[in-house]
C-alpha cells in the first residue's frame, strides 16, 4: 500500500487538535502529520518528496505568523512534486479577497469557516482523497473501507 500523507497546519494547538480528532478515522489508511507553521510544512514537504511518498491532502488555516495559509497552499499548488495534491482552507478570518485568491491562485478544493462541522470536514477529506487516489492511479483496494463510495461508483459508471 502506498504511503499517502495528510498535512494539517494551524498555529493554534487546540484547533489543530480538533482537526486531528475529526480526521482520526483516516489514520488507519493515511499518515496524518501536524504542523504549527508554514515553515514547518516546508520541511515536511521536502521529507515527503525525498521519501517518495505521496501528499494527498493539505488542510491549512489562513491567519498564521509568517506565511499565511493562502500563500502556503499557493506554493504547494505551484510545486510540481505535489501535482494533484488536494487542498482545504480552514479559517475564520479570511477576507473576501483572501478567499478569491485562495481559489484563483492556490487552487483550493474546499473552504471551511471556523467553527466547522466535524462530519462535514471528514466527508470532504474522504471525497478529496478518493479523487486524489483515482487520479494518481494508485491501487485503491487497500483504501476501500475509507473512500467515498459515491465517487468510486461514478468512476465505474463512466470509466
Amino acid at each position: 500500500m502506498e504511503k499517502i500523507n495528510i498535512i494539517c497546519v494551524d498555529d493554534q494547538a487546540e484547533v489543530l487538535d480538533s482537526v486531528l480528532r475529526d480526521l482520526r478515522p483516516l489514520a488507519k489508511f493515511f499518515r496524518i502529520e501536524e504542523c504549527e507553521s508554514a515553515a514547518a510544512v516546508q520541511t515536511l514537504l521536502d521529507e515527503i518528496a525525498d521519501s517518495g511518498d505521496q501528499l494527498g491532502l493539505v488542510i491549512s488555516d489562513h491567519v498564521m505568523p509568517g506565511k499565511n495559509g493562502v500563500d502556503l497552499l499557493g506554493d504547494i499548488s505551484k510545486d510540481e512534486r505535489f501535482a494533484g495534491t488536494r487542498k482545504i482552507l480552514l479559517t475564520g478570518q479570511a477576507t473576501h479577497a483572501d478567499t478569491i485568491r485562495a481559489v484563483n491562485e492556490a487552487h483550493i478544493d474546499s473552504y471551511f469557516e471556523k467553527p466547522w462541522k466535524p462530519h462535514e470536514l471528514l466527508a470532504q477529506a474522504k471525497h478529496l482523497l478518493t479523487l486524489f487516489i483515482l487520479e494518481k492511479g494508485i491501487a485503491h483496494e487497500d483504501f476501500m473501507p475509507i473512500l467515498d463510495q459515491s465517487v468510486l461508483l461514478e468512476k465505474l459508471r463512466h470509466g
